[in-house]
């Protein structure tokens, strides 16, 4: 039983309320849960107190149970100093040219240039 701490959406279109839930993995997102852990109203500033609302002794408990916060509550939770923040994700050599590009350069910059 793989444990999610996750959000469930609730308030009426175009004014979204989440409830910040334990459940598990293969539930649907809206379905059923363990345990209300929080509330995150996205409506409100950012600086307001009740923007985002955790019970952290109870997600302290999960999380030494084995529940695994989704990303956006991970950003919670770091605001809050429960978790450390995540590192940067490792670059890829996409943006990097291909092996034969890479050939040709190398060809290029060692080929005398003539300065006359």
């Amino acid at each position: 039983m793989a444990l999610k701490i996750r959000m469930t959406r609730g308030g009426a279109k175009k004014r979204p309320f989440y409830r910040i839930v334990v459940a598990e993995g293969s539930a649907p997102r809206d379905g059923r849960f363990l345990e209300r852990l929080g509330t995150y109203n996205p409506m409100l500033p950012s600086e307001h107190p009740e923007r985002v609302v955790l019970n952290l002794d109870r997600v302290k408990h999960w999380l030494q149970h084995g529940a695994t916060p989704s990303e956006r509550v991970t950003r919670f939770l770091v605001q809050a100093d429960v978790v450390p923040a995540p590192g940067a994700p490792k670059q890829t050599k996409q943006q990097l040219p291909k092996a034969k590009a890479q050939e040709r350069l190398k060809a290029r910059q060692a080929q005398p240039t003539d300065a006359g």
